[in-house]
């Protein structure tokens, strides 16, 4: 079932200036997000991800199309009618947004009391959330004590205080260091798995999808133009824009002068080999050069995990007869993506 589900939904901001021209910052997008997903949405600066995750919570209305949020339609509803929908979202932000003057108890308790929540009630679930995150002994401290983690902490806290269905992060990790990031990203992977929470990603770091989504959307230009499970996007990436997100976590083949460099360090035929977790091992490709009596040396690439699944881009420099290295590679090409680099 989607949790959320956007149906032909554009946004379009008006001119900044006299004479200017609207700027449409989404563009017919669909989509839905399971309940129990962690769906990261990635994309360059200006790509709309942002928007999007507004127009979800409705900090931002829909200038054309559907969207639902847990079988709610939203596009014009009235802001008291929202306000009971926002309820159900819990966001959490790139630089915190906590109120330094409070406490972080009171940070964690200000969204239950403009819920209304009974007093008693309200103080149990905070203890709770604080316990949850791991800042009960930090409940008294003020936030400007913490560190960016512990505030990220508070954040999470204060974004589940209301006991929300759908949680939001936008660029939630960007300003932290990556122990840190790693840290935050293990805490909502619990929010996910012992809350149930869903969870929408936005984020412009591969490696934080890599970390913990489910699926992926990846924007530009204000629209989706790839999406799927997070292991086939990347192993596979159709689209320009995400054949350079994935570049940034897995090589893939060398760049003109980069391969041109390898050429004058390793002689032999260079071949590129794709690794899609197809059952074909590096050890089954290598078993067959050894065969055939080709020598080979790894100049280039890696291997990537995600989600138990491997994949991954290795270029090998072969020395041999041109006889054997020609069936090696019929036989390994018939088995794997293989291409002979010129």
């Amino acid at each position: 079932m989607a949790l959320v589900e956007m149906r032909g939904v554009s946004k379009v901001f008006p001119a900044s200036s006299r004479g200017g021209s609207p700027v449409r910052a989404i563009d017919g997008v669909d989509l839905d997000v399971e309940a129990g997903d962690i769906y990261g949405i990635v994309g360059y600066s200006g790509a709309g991800k942002s928007t999007l995750i507004r127009l979800v919570n409705a900090l931002e209305s829909a200038t054309t199309g559907s969207i639902r949020v847990d079988g709610t339609e939203i596009v014009g509803l009235r802001e008291r009618q929202l306000q009971r929908v926002r309820l159900g979202i819990g966001m959490i932000f790139q630089q915190f947004n906590l109120l330094r003057s409070r406490t972080v108890y009171g940070n964690v308790m200000y969204p239950l009391q403009v819920a209304g929540v009974d007093k008693r009630e309200a103080h149990a679930r905070v203890a709770e959330m604080l316990q949850f995150v791991g800042l009960a002994e930090k409940a008294h401290t003020y936030t400007d004590q913490l560190s960016g983690g512990q505030k990220q902490r508070v954040g999470i806290a204060r974004a589940l205080a209301t006991s929300p269905k759908l949680l939001l992060a936008d660029e939630s990790t960007s300003a932290l260091d990556p122990e840190t990031t790693q840290e935050v990203l293990a805490l909502l992977r619990r929010v996910n798995e012992e809350l149930g929470l869903t969870i929408i990603v936005i984020t412009h770091e591969m490696e934080v999808v890599k970390s913990i989504a489910d699926k992926v959307a990846v924007m530009e230009a204000g629209r989706i133009v790839e999406r799927g499970p997070v292991f086939d996007v990347f192993s596979a990436p159709e689209q320009p824009v995400t054949r350079r997100f994935v570049s940034t976590i897995i090589d893939d083949v060398p760049e003109a002068e980069a391969l041109a460099a390898l050429r004058t360090r390793h002689p032999g035929r260079f071949v590129r080999i794709a690794f899609r977790d197809e059952g074909v091992r590096q050890a089954d490709v290598f078993a067959e050069l050894i065969r055939r009596d080709v020598t080979f040396e790894l100049v280039h690439g890696g291997m990537e995990d995600v989600g138990g699944r491997t994949f991954g881009n290795l270029t090998l420099s072969l020395q041999g007869a041109d006889a054997e290295v020609d069936a090696a590679l019929a036989a390994i090409g018939a088995r794997i993506d293989t291409q002979e680099l010129r």
